[in-house]
């Protein structure tokens, strides 16, 4: 059984993730950052789901079983927890949220000491301790040895300060109107708090949490409503994050959602223009369009791909030295603030670039066209490797010769192949994907 998937432990709260799971899973962590300890101290945030309680005190348990001493801060933003674990000085950093995905999912992320995302071997390491009964077992502390717990309410402050201060300090958001949609999220009081402190005029939709309606049909995966907001209001733009606030959807001032290789694209030139671009380069996943790369190529700048997830994108930052990267979907690393995606920082950064360049919205973050994409999910009976596939390597050459992008990769979840075709010209995409459509269709289908 494999416990961790590309972002944390995740699964329906209660069945897949239980609190016997999450007690146990804290015990391997704790058992594994033990290792290395300089504080004893492990720091442990969530979002608003109501499943977050029962996680949270299973967490503490096994934590504390072990012998860690926890900070629990409550509701807090995912990249809150990154930032706080480094900054107070932790062993680690856990935040029990499941991102975008309904109430009734939550999930369990792991951070190291520096706030980074725990690599694949740190992972791995932590499920061998998880199935070995005899190192759980005899790793449980007795008498003094036995861990406490302790609950900060007033570390929102440190939060808060950090992302004003991402905020260029000759700039100021006053005469700005700003709605911001917090998807009953982890980032309910700090995203106001912020924007509200640094001038704007503030409008805020979705901002009180029940424990059952964060994600529903509000913040990034529902921006629809944000977008009628913002025009109601007149506002100069508007800023829709997700449960945990890694991730943000912008909607100009004419109510239209932009799309998020244009936002990345914008912001790397606005980085570059401002001598704020390391080595000029910066990474995206596989499913950015090929747009943003020829545009970027334009302004000097070069893409380096990845695999998709943020965590990629952190990793190929690291590897390279860069300070730049995304996706196109909403998460936005800004390195020299943030050890992972962060919606309102990225929200700040865009909120500069506007007032810099005294253009609109809609002008300033549009400043190329995306090439037609067609995406096509394709259920299949079996998953039989692509590269084994006979013709696979000559259908590629065929859509390539076209001038087409082509991804093709099977769903890690479910029984289907996702298959995406990009080009310049609409009418080729179009016969090109009924014949790829027919090729899998015949081999897998």
């Amino acid at each position: 059984m494999r416990l961790f998937g590309t972002d944390g432990v995740r699964g329906k709260a209660g069945k897949k993730l239980s609190a016997p799971l999450a007690m146990r899973l804290a015990m391997a962590a704790g058992i594994y950052f033990r290792r290395g300890s300089k504080t004893n101290k492990i720091i442990v945030g969530k979002d608003t789901r109501r499943s977050g309680y029962m996680i949270e005190n299973a967490l503490v348990s096994g934590l504390t079983a072990v012998g860690y001493n926890v900070i629990q801060i409550g509701p807090m933003p995912t990249p809150a927890v990154a930032f706080l674990t480094e900054d107070m000085r932790c062993d680690a950093g856990i935040m029990i949220s499941a991102s975008h995905n309904p109430y009734y999912d939550n999930g369990i992320k792991f951070f190291d000491a520096h706030g980074d995302k725990l690599q694949e071997s740190d992972e791995e390491a932590i499920e061998a301790i998880y199935f070995d009964d005899e190192m759980i077992e005899t790793n449980q502390k007795v008498e003094k040895e036995i861990g406490a717990s302790k609950r900060i309410d007033d570390v929102i402050g440190r939060y808060i300060v950090h992302l004003k201060n991402s905020f260029p300090k000759d700039l100021t958001l006053s005469g700005m109107r700003i709605v911001i949609d917090t998807a009953n999220g982890a980032a309910y009081k700090v995203a106001p708090t912020v924007f509200s402190e640094l001038g704007a005029e503030v409008f805020v939709i979705n901002d009180e949490p029940n424990g059952f309606n964060i994600n529903k049909n509000c913040g990034a995966m529902h921006p629809e409503g944000l977008a009628k907001e913002v025009v109601k209001y007149r506002a100069d733009v508007g800023f829709a994050l997700d449960g945990d606030a890694d991730r943000l959807v912008v909607v100009d001032e004419r109510g239209e959602i932009v799309e998020g290789d244009k936002i990345l694209g914008a912001l790397a030139t606005y980085l570059k223009k401002n001598d704020a671009l390391a080595k000029s380069k910066m990474v995206a996943t596989v499913m950015s369009n090929q747009a943003l790369e020829d545009f970027l190529k334009t302004q000097g700048i070069e893409l380096l791909r990845c695999g998709v997830g943020d965590k990629y994108v952190l990793d190929e930052m690291k590897r390279n030295g860069l300070n730049f990267g995304g996706e196109q979907s909403g998460h936005i690393v800004f390195g020299d603030y943030a050890k992972t995606g962060d919606g309102i920082a990225s929200a700040l950064q865009i909120a500069a670039l506007m007032l810099r360049s005294g253009k609109p919205a809609s002008e300033v973050l549009s400043p190329f066209e995306l090439y037609p994409q067609q995406l096509v999910n394709l259920e299949v009976s079996k998953k039989i490797p692509l590269d084994q596939i006979e013709g696979y390597e000559e259908l590629l050459q065929n859509i390539t010769a076209k001038g087409l992008r082509p991804l093709i990769r099977y769903s890690g979840t479910e029984n289907k192949l996702r298959i995406l075709l990009e080009g310049k010209d609409a009418k080729v995409l179009d016969t090109t994907m009924q014949e790829v459509v027919d090729f899998f269709k015949k081999a897998l289908v």
